[in-house]
């Protein structure tokens, strides 16, 4: 039977210093996905550690799985947050990242040079539109908000939904899966939300599944994911986000 449910799987936080880790986990996508039909969320600088633009030999690599068909978004600029927050922002800020959500405490005008920054670099480098914009850990301030908006990107995420950056309306909902590394408690948390999604998701038209280089640093999540994937191809069709706009 034809599968019609989508299912959106996502690489996070590529760039030159994660490079190992992304083959391995495009390694896990491709054995039960059985073609390159996911995305990538690139960083431009991340941690201001790993500038993309010097690093020729990954940008080559870059515009190869693009051109594999790969979707490439762009993934925050540094992915570091070095704001000072307030009220939810710094709840936020505290309990639903490590320092990551680089754009939860950006003015406009910030965020609207990073966006804009990141975008041409990535289109330089990829020789096509980026799929859109995704903040890092998820997490959009109104500076931010108020930037996408002015940014010329198609698409966007959060934990829980996606929608069309250019006219805000949400093409899918539902929570993201994904996993923590960080640390035990979060590695359980993180386990402990996949078994119950593979259980409970099921019957949503879009599933989204993300992953992150440091998945692979354990073994336990390396394995929640793989079982992940095995239990949604089963009933959704692996897809791009670019669908959702057709």
């Amino acid at each position: 039977m034809p599968r019609s449910k989508r299912l959106l799987a996502s690489i996070h936080d590529v760039g030159p210093g994660s490079f190992t880790a992304v083959e391995q986990l495009i390694d896990l996508f491709e054995q039960r996905l059985g073609e390159r039909r996911f995305a990538m969320l690139v960083v431009p600088d991340h941690w201001g550690n790993h500038p993309l633009r010097d690093a020729r030999a990954f940008q080559t690599r870059l515009r190869a799985w693009a051109d594999e068909g790969i979707e490439m978004f762009v993934h925050g600029w540094y992915h570091r947050d070095t704001a000072t927050h307030h009220g939810a922002a710094s709840f936020k800020a505290r309990h639903m990242t490590a320092g990551e959500g680089e754009f939860l405490g950006l003015d406009t005008a910030t965020a609207l040079q990073r966006m804009r920054d990141g975008k041409a670099l990535i289109e330089d480098i990829i020789g096509r539109p980026a799929a859109g914009f995704i903040a890092p850990a998820w997490l959009y301030g109104e500076g931010a908000m108020a930037a996408l908006r002015q940014a010329g990107f198609a698409l966007a995420e959060d934990h829980w939904k996606v929608w069309d950056a250019r006219t805000d309306a949400v093409l899918a909902k539902g929570p993201v899966i994904t996993w923590a590394s960080r640390s035990r408690a979060r590695t359980a948390s993180s386990l402990a939300f996949a078994a119950l999604a593979r259980g409970a998701l099921g019957a949503l038209p879009c599933v989204r599944l993300a992953v992150h280089p440091g998945d692979t640093t354990k073994a336990a999540l390396l394995a929640s994911i793989d079982a992940t994937l095995a239990r949604f191809v089963r009933s959704h069709r692996p897809g791009r986000y670019a669908d959702l706009l057709a």
